[in-house]
C-alpha cells in the first residue's frame, strides 16, 4: 500500500482495503495527520445557524424519512412569513450568520414561491441563505421546464447564496431506486452541483450511510464527490452521517459509533481536495463528535438552534454555543466561529 502519510493519493482499491481491513486507530492516525496538514493552526470551527424547514409536505416518499407528511395530512404545513421572521430574528439575536432552508418536494410550490421567499428574507435580514438541496432544485427545474442553469440563476438573483449537500444519500442508483425512487438520480445530483459551482454558488457535500448500501458503494460515493471536486473546486465541506432508523419504514439496526468513525476517517483520506470535514454530533452525540476531531474532522458544524429531520427519526441531541466551545477546547483545539464559507466571524467587541 502507498505511504498515505506522505502525500500519495488513495486509489479506490486503497480506500476499500483501509475501510475493510485496517486497524481503526491506524486509520484514525492517518486521518488526523491529513487534517493537521490541511489545518496546522489547531483550530476547529463551528457555525451559529438555524435549520428552517419551509414545509414538511413532500411527494418523494423516501423510506428513510420520518419527517415528511403527504399533502392534506393534519400535521402538514408551509411556513408563514411571520414564522420565518421570528425564526430569523431569534437566530440573529444569538449571533447567527446563516439559515439552512430546506423542505420537501412540494407539489404546489413553484419557482416564484422561492424567489418571493428569498427576496423577502434578503430585504429584511442580513443573513446568508444556505438553501435548497439538489433534489429540490431538480424538482423545481422539471416543474418549470427549465434547465438547471436557468433555475439556479433565478434562485441566485433572488438571494440564494449557497447550497447544502442534502439528498445525496448514496450516489449509486441501485440504492436510490430502493430508498428514494422518486428523488433525482445520482448523476442529476452531481449535475446540479456542477452547474451551481460553475455559477459561483458554493456548496457542501454529504453522505447518509448505513442503510441498504454495500461497503463498495460507500466508497464509490466518496470518489464521485472527489471527481467532481477535481473539476469544479466548489465543495466547501463534506459531512457524512449515519442513517437513523427509528420512525422510518426501513427496519434496520443503527450503525455503531466505531463504524461512523471509520467512515469519517476514510472520508478525510479520500477527499484530499475538500478542505473541511464536519463531525455529525447531531446523529452521534457530543462525545463522539468530540472524538471525531481526532479522526479527521476539523469542524463541529452547527449549534443547531433548530433541527427537525433527524429528531423526527428518534435522535435528538442539542448543544449550546458554550458547550460546543467547551467540547472543542477540551479536545485540545482552539474554537473559531465561522460563516458558511469557512471564514472566521469577527466578534463585535464594542
Amino acid at each position: 500500500m502507498k505511504d498515505l502519510l506522505h502525500g500519495s493519493r488513495l486509489s479506490f482499491e486503497d480506500a476499500i482495503d483501509i475501510y475493510r481491513n485496517e486497524d481503526l486507530l491506524l486509520t484514525a492516525a492517518r486521518a488526523d495527520a491529513a487534517r493537521r496538514s490541511l489545518h496546522p493552526d489547531g483550530t476547529v470551527t463551528y457555525i451559529i445557524d438555524r435549520n428552517i424547514n419551509y414545509t414538511n409536505i413532500c411527494c418523494s416518499g423516501c423510506l428513510f424519512c420520518a419527517f415528511f407528511r403527504p399533502k392534506g395530512h393534519p400535521d402538514a404545513y408551509i411556513i408563514t412569513r411571520e414564522e420565518i421572521t421570528s425564526k430569523i430574528e431569534g437566530t440573529l439575536a444569538l449571533g447567527g450568520t446563516q439559515i439552512l432552508l430546506q423542505g420537501g418536494l412540494h407539489p404546489d410550490l413553484g419557482l416564484d414561491y422561492f424567489e418571493g421567499l428569498f427576496r423577502f428574507i434578503k430585504e429584511n435580514f442580513p443573513i446568508h441563505i444556505h438553501g435548497l438541496s439538489p433534489p429540490e432544485i431538480h424538482y423545481l427545474a422539471a416543474k418549470e421546464t427549465l434547465s438547471y442553469k436557468e433555475t439556479l440563476i433565478r434562485l441566485k438573483n433572488a438571494g440564494l447564496d449557497s447550497i447544502p449537500g442534502g439528498g445525496a444519500e448514496i450516489l449509486v442508483d441501485r440504492i436510490r431506486a430502493q430508498v428514494s425512487p422518486r428523488k433525482c438520480s445520482a448523476s442529476a445530483w452531481l449535475k446540479v452541483m456542477e452547474t451551481a459551482h460553475e455559477l459561483g454558488i458554493r456548496s457542501t457535500a454529504t453522505m447518509m450511510f448505513g442503510h441498504l448500501e454495500s461497503d463498495e458503494e460507500r466508497i464509490v460515493h466518496l470518489f464521485k464527490i472527489r471527481d467532481l471536486q477535481d473539476r469544479t473546486g466548489g465543495f466547501t465541506a463534506f459531512i457524512p452521517w449515519t442513517f437513523q432508523p427509528e420512525n422510518t419504514r426501513l427496519r434496520l439496526n443503527k450503525l455503531t459509533s466505531v463504524q461512523y468513525l471509520k467512515m469519517l476517517a476514510v472520508s478525510r483520506l479520500v477527499l484530499d481536495n475538500i478542505p473541511n470535514i464536519q463531525a455529525s454530533w447531531v446523529t452521534q452525540g457530543p462525545k463522539i463528535g468530540q472524538v471525531a476531531l481526532h479522526f479527521g474532522a476539523n469542524d463541529l458544524g452547527s449549534t443547531m438552534i433548530e433541527e427537525n429531520v433527524v429528531s423526527a427519526a428518534g435522535t435528538s441531541f442539542n448543544l449550546r454555543i458554550d458547550e460546543i466551545v467547551r467540547l472543542i477546547e477540551t479536545a485540545g483545539f482552539r474554537p473559531v466561529q465561522r460563516d458558511t464559507l469557512y471564514r472566521p466571524v469577527l466578534k463585535d467587541k464594542s
